[in-house]
């Protein structure tokens, strides 16, 4: 059976620094630095033993998952490293990428690297779309500011309730400047407004489409049953989060998207402070956001709704309340006879409460 090697690798967008750990050697070893393409690295690699004898570690960050996924098709075991998870020593004012490369390569041979779930081509795509509408979303918010910034320093002030309605661009509409170069730089404005609005609402469709040929769908629309999550909220949710089976306890997925509370204690003192925000971002907001509709009691109009089924009993109770109404002495759910025409209630009436005689169940007596 091969030694193992340990290969630490501090990836860029122009190139790549190679460090090795080797079995006896009691310190780790710079090899160079090759280019980012990967048939350099490749021929890198295989100077340093065969694919089955390198463990490969590289720091996640914003290269992606690509050199991962073709090291392994090449048959090399790689993993991709969290940096915020990196041991650092306080004193280490120096950072080079030769020093990772071999900080890397040495952690790896300890064994005290944390890594990161690689996500599967399907979801990673579908993330890549939601961020994508995310940015969108975020140039929409720019362009409209700048919109305003221009209205208010020409003191337009809009006196509605609410930006960006059908009244609020009918305002906008009524509006003009004397000057040419005012007016250009106006319609302009709104022009990249209506540009960016298109394509929030291009790239919302695109989610909803792929949606419906996606692995995730069944938990995508489990998350939609809960308040404050529609469709956009949960496939966004479910991209950046992955396969939620990797977590073993809700306390690792509140860990893992910052939403702990942090802690500094100190011999018999304990002391928490805010949440640590760590982690995934984008999942972290969106939650947040969610969680803000529970803060109001959901509740019903329950007034409103009797009013309504006990206009529905009394236009067409017979049709409504089924066999059970349409001879007299039919018997009821619970086995006792029942007549309509002395107002006792049946199936649904009796499921509610105790009608009295003549009455239906919302107290509303028919028309």
């Amino acid at each position: 059976m091969d030694e193992i090697t340990y290969v630490g690798l501090d990836a860029h967008a122009e190139t790549t620094a190679v460090a090795v750990a080797e079995p006896r050697s009691p310190a780790p070893r710079f090899i160079g630095t090759v280019g980012a393409k990967f048939p350099e690295l490749k021929k890198a690699l295989s100077r340093l033993g065969t694919a089955s004898s390198l463990r490969i570690v590289y720091e996640a960050g914003p290269g992606g998952f690509a050199m991962v996924r073709q090291l392994r098709e090449a048959g090399y075991a790689c993993e991709v490293v969290a940096p915020s998870k990196m041991p650092r020593r306080p004193g280490d004012r120096v950072k080079t990428d030769r020093r990772d490369a071999l900080a890397l390569a040495g952690l790896a041979r300890a064994t005290q690297l944390t890594f990161v779930t690689v996500p599967d081509e399907r979801d990673e795509a579908m993330r890549d779309l939601s961020r994508a509408r995310v940015d969108a979303v975020r140039a929409r918010l720019k362009a409209r500011q700048q919109l305003k910034a221009l209205l208010l320093r020409h003191d337009r002030r809009y006196t509605g309730k609410s930006s960006w309605t059908a009244a609020h661009e009918r305002y906008l509409s009524g509006i003009s400047f004397t000057h040419p170069a005012q007016e250009i730089a106006f319609v302009e404005y709104r022009r990249a407004i209506g540009e960016a609005q298109a394509r929030v609402e291009l790239l919302t469709q695109a989610l909803s489409q792929q949606l419906e040929h996606w692995r995730m769908r069944p938990l995508v629309q489990a998350l939609m049953t809960l308040r404050g999550v529609d469709e956009v909220s949960a496939i966004s949710l479910v991209a950046e989060l992955g396969e939620m089976r990797r977590f073993a306890h809700p306390r690792q997925l509140m860990a893992y998207l910052g939403l702990v509370p942090s802690e500094y204690s100190s011999g018999q003192k304990r002391a928490l402070g805010a949440i640590t925000k760590t982690g995934n971002t984008h999942a972290r907001r969106l939650l947040i956001e969610a969680a803000w509709n529970y803060l109001y009691r959901y509740g019903v109009n329950q007034t409103g709704m009797r009013k309504r089924v006990g206009n529905l009993l009394a236009r067409g109770g017979d049709r409504l309340l089924g066999p059970a109404n349409e001879s007299e002495g039919a018997h009821d759910d619970d086995g006792t006879e029942g007549d309509s025409s002395q107002g006792r209630c049946t199936g649904v009436g009796q499921a509610t409460r105790q009608c009295e005689p003549g009455v239906p169940s919302d107290g509303v007596q028919p028309g």
